[in-house]
């Protein structure tokens, strides 16, 4: 097998670069999107339902995405034509999901429905360009700095997570109103979204125009990939039958990561709203015309961007010390480590009283966001056949939409039931079921073992 060349620093960067502005749309759309749907009228206690979108259309894009991009060659590369197509469309549907007001100007369900449509579009169009990503770094890293590419695209992310949860605030202190009428969007939400789109873009092309991907045969012979590698023929579900036992395992440490962070997107909005804020329980955004009100729960809504803000900082950060921590320890160590932080910061939200000491639990959420961005796929890229390798990325992102379904389908009925619509207790619930994670990451048994 020819080995692969290792790459410089600023290669690996600029391999990655993309992703800033792939995760500042995911930022703004996992902050805001409650927001702008509770504005067009969504019932806040139903989010999790209208959210279902987003992990459906990773269902269905990811591994069609994934395969197809194993089999694409093009002058540009294999994962760049996917990368940047899925760029434009993100940008496109950035841009007219909080203006639904505008477009169906008599607004109520037809502006809602557009929004929905929208998030539906922008979170399709995220997965086609966020998947080739995986197998990109895969592709064009030898195993030695494969733990260093992973980190660097994880810091990536979430320093592009920081600018993006941020923005709203930061637009409102610069003096763009964060106040909208009954039914519309705050300016500062539009504008953070139009920002957003364009930096998607441009970030996306400095990885498709500084990155050189490895023509067909030279791929093959740094993967040792053979002619009856080629012409072997899989089908969905013998790949599926097939898969690697780590993946398997990994694929339990995932339900329990994505369940709970699902649920945080999904309903931070409402919970610091309600427990920091004084806004009802029965609080309506596009009916109620209490000025106080609406000031509360659109400064609430800034003020879960800037906790977003701070645990993707945090993560960050920690993306930086990760391969230094794993080569004093181990990768399980590290990865379990991160999720039971993460939990109990989870859960100690319930106990504070004061907004600004939110940001103490955001820096363990933080520690566990910047694992689950980077060492699952870290273990498993170690084991997955080269040839397969974006297909099976697109499987085991699988790991991460069908958990966010489930908690999508059950979120809502737990938070009515269970929890009298109080948006705090099921912050709470996902922190016990994140320390269930970290207990599960035992159970992993990867290479390195």
């Amino acid at each position: 097998m020819k080995k692969m060349p290792r790459l410089s620093f600023w290669q690996i960067w600029n391999l990655s670069f993309g992703f800033l502005g792939v995760q500042f749309g995911f930022a703004l759309q996992n902050a805001n999107a409650s927001r702008i749907l509770t504005s067009l009228g969504a019932d806040p206690h139903n989010l999790s339902f209208f959210w279902l979108v987003a992990p459906i259309m990773g269902l269905l894009v990811q591994p069609i995405v994934g395969a197809a991009s194993d089999k694409t060659w093009t002058r540009i590369g294999r994962r760049s034509p996917y990368i940047l197509g899925g760029a434009i469309v993100s940008m496109i549907a950035m841009f007219f999901m909080p203006n639904a007001p505008l477009v169906f100007k008599a607004g109520g369900v037809a502006a809602l429905a557009f929004g929905v449509v929208m998030l539906a579009l922008m979170d399709g169009s995220f997965n086609v360009t966020f998947q080739p990503f995986r197998a990109l770094v895969a592709d064009m890293t030898p195993d030695e700095q494969r733990n260093v590419g992973y980190s660097v695209q994880s810091f990536l992310i979430n320093f592009g997570a920081v600018i993006g949860s941020a923005l709203p605030f930061v637009l409102t202190a610069g003096g763009i109103s964060n106040v909208a009428d009954a039914g519309k969007v705050a300016p500062s939400v539009i504008w953070s979204f139009y920002i957003g789109g364009a930096l998607l873009l441009l970030s996306v092309l400095v990885t498709v125009f500084k990155t050189k991907e490895y023509p067909p045969a030279e791929y093959e012979a740094y993967k040792n990939i053979t002619t009856e590698d080629k012409e072997k023929k899989e089908n969905f579900w013998q790949l599926l039958k097939t898969t690697p036992k780590v993946m398997r395992q990994l694929s339990l440490v995932q339900l329990f990561s994505w369940f709970p962070l699902f649920l945080l997107w999904v309903y931070s909005t409402t919970a610091i709203s309600q427990h920091y804020f004084g806004v009802p329980i029965d609080y309506n955004a596009s009916q109620n015309t209490d000025q106080a009100l609406r000031e509360a729960f659109d400064e609430a809504g800034n003020w879960v961007g800037i906790c977003f803000a701070a645990y993707s900082l945090v993560a960050a950060l920690y993306s930086i010390v990760l391969p230094k921590l794993i080569s004093w320890t181990s990768r399980k160590l590290v990865y379990g480590g991160s999720l039971l932080l993460g939990g109990l910061s989870f859960i100690s939200i319930f106990f504070f009283s004061n907004q600004y000491y939110l940001l103490i639990p955001m820096i363990g959420i933080g520690m566990a966001w910047a694992a689950i961005l980077s060492m699952p796929y870290a273990i498993l890229s170690g084991v997955l056949p080269p040839k397969r390798m974006g297909i099976y990325m697109g499987l085991f992102n699988l790991t991460v939409v069908v958990p966010q379904i489930l908690s999508g389908v059950i979120g809502g009925p737990i938070l009515r039931t269970f929890f009298g619509n109080q948006g705090v207790y099921i912050l709470v619930l996902a922190g016990v079921i994140m320390v269930l994670g970290a207990l599960s990451v035992s159970f992993v048994k990867s290479a390195e073992e």
